[in-house]
C-alpha cells in the first residue's frame, strides 16, 4: 500500500510547524514573524537553510546551536513532528478538500494560542482575531460554493459557550483570553460541536487541575492556562465530536 499523500502531507506539516514555532517565539515578544530570518535565540547568529531542516537539524546537531554551542528547546522537534502529525490525521478524515486547508489554518493558529498561553499565561489578540478572520473567510468561500451553512449554528455556536465561559471569568476561576477562544472557535464548529468541545475542555482542564493540585503539594506551579484544553479539545472535537456525542447520548437515552 503507498503512503505518498500521508507522507507529503507530514512533510509539509512538519514544515509549517517550524513556522508556528517562530510564531510561538516571537509574539509574545511583540516581534515580525516574518523579519528578520530565523536567528539563534542565544547568539542572534542567522541561521541557513541546512540549520532549519524541521525536526532533522535538531536531531544532527544535538539540540544546541551550531554556532553557539546553547541548548535548542525540544519545544521545536516537538511543534513540528505534531504539527506533522496531525495535519495527517486531518488529511485522512478530510481527504483533499477545501475542509482540509480549512482545519489546517484552524489547527495551525490552535497550536500557536495553546503553547503560548501554556508558558505565558496570555492570550494574545493577534492570534485572535487571525483565527476569527481565518473563519469568517471560509465560511464565506463555503456558502459561495453551495454548500450548506447554517448561520443560526455558527452564531449560537459563538455566542453560547463564550457567554458560558464569561461567567467563569469574571468569577476568577478562568481568563477573558478563554473567552475570546471558545468563541471565535464556534466559527470552525458551530453551536451543537461547540457546546461538546466546551465540555470536553473543562473535563481535560479538570484533570489537569486535579494533577497540578498534587503537583503544587510537591513544590510545583500553582497556577495553569486553561487555553492549551479548550485547543486540544477543539481537535478532538473536530476529528471524532460526532462520535463522542453518539456515545454520551447512548448512555442516556
Amino acid at each position: 500500500m503507498s503512503y505518498i499523500a500521508e507522507i507529503t502531507v507530514f512533510v509539509f506539516g512538519i514544515i509549517i510547524g517550524s513556522f508556528l514555532n517562530v510564531c510561538i517565539y516571537r509574539i509574545p515578544k511583540e516581534e515580525s514573524i516574518a523579519y528578520p530570518p530565523s536567528h539563534c535565540g542565544s547568539c542572534g547568529h542567522n541561521l541557513k537553510v541546512i540549520d532549519l531542516v524541521p525536526i532533522f537539524s535538531w536531531l544532527l546537531l544535538k539540540g544546541k546551536c551550531k554556532y553557539c554551542g546553547e541548548k535548542v528547546s525540544k519545544q521545536y522537534p516537538i511543534v513540528e513532528g505534531a504539527t506533522g502529525l496531525l495535519f495527517v490525521f486531518l488529511y485522512l478524515k478530510f481527504g483533499f478538500t477545501i475542509e482540509l486547508l480549512k482545519y489546517m489554518v484552524f489547527t495551525s493558529i490552535l497550536i500557536v494560542v495553546g503553547i503560548i498561553d501554556f508558558k505565558t499565561q496570555d492570550v494574545y489578540d493577534s492570534t485572535i482575531i487571525a483565527l476569527g478572520i481565518i473563519g469568517v473567510l471560509f465560511t464565506i468561500i463555503e456558502f459561495f460554493i453551495n454548500k450548506q451553512i447554517s448561520f443560526i449554528s455558527i452564531i449560537l455556536g459563538i455566542a453560547i459557550p463564550a457567554l458560558i465561559i464569561s461567567i467563569f471569568a469574571w468569577l476568577g476561576a478562568m481568563g477573558w483570553g478563554d473567552v475570546e477562544i471558545i468563541g471565535v472557535v464556534g466559527l470552525f464548529l458551530g453551536f451543537k460541536m461547540n457546546m461538546l468541545n466546551l465540555f470536553t475542555s473543562i473535563v481535560l482542564g479538570g484533570i489537569a487541575a486535579f494533577v497540578l493540585m498534587i503537583w503544587k503539594r510537591r513544590g510545583g506551579k500553582d497556577t495553569m492556562a486553561f487555553g492549551p484544553y479548550i485547543a486540544l479539545s477543539s481537535y478532538i472535537t473536530l476529528l471524532f465530536g460526532s462520535e463522542i456525542l453518539q456515545w454520551y447520548l447512548s448512555f442516556i437515552r
